[in-house]
């Protein structure tokens, strides 16, 4: 058994899956396929995290709080490579507070940034994730075997 599998309950394949579930509102955010405010935008955006919660009780995992935090962590990496991918079209340059920086200093600082951000993001959503479940099972049974 491999060391991802004891700890998290999950193989690495698996836990990139689960947060690959959630990449697919990058791009459609980010090229403004979806807008901000619709409930297409909210199932996106709410959907992947209720599923990797019911994963993770729905398979027993003896650390879900853990296991979604690791979710979460993957899925900020793909937002900010997302980000990074889709950075013309969607954030770009457009930063007046910057305007004293040279241009490739200032995408340099901005990127860094969205990375970062995306980064703590994703993980923030793993720990909210990981924190449901936890909650919930407690509440919730298991399942006979």
């Amino acid at each position: 058994m491999s060391g991802a599998r004891r700890t998290l309950g999950f193989s690495w394949p698996a836990l990139v899956a689960l947060a690959a579930l959630a990449a697919p509102r990058v791009a459609l955010h980010d090229l403004g396929v979806v807008p901000e405010g619709t409930i297409v935008a909210a199932l996106l955006a709410v959907g992947p995290p209720l599923c990797w919660v019911a994963v993770v009780l729905w398979r027993r995992r003896p650390r879900p709080f853990l296991t979604l935090v690791v979710v979460g962590a993957l899925y900020g990496v793909f937002l900010a490579v997302g980000h990074q991918v889709f950075w013309d079209s969607s954030l770009g340059m457009d930063a007046p507070g910057l305007a004293g920086l040279a241009p490739g200093a200032r995408e340099a600082l901005l990127r860094g940034a969205a990375v970062m951000s995306s980064l703590v993001t994703g993980t923030v959503v793993g720990v909210v994730a990981g924190g449901v479940a936890v909650l919930l099972s407690r509440r919730v049974p298991a399942a006979p075997r």
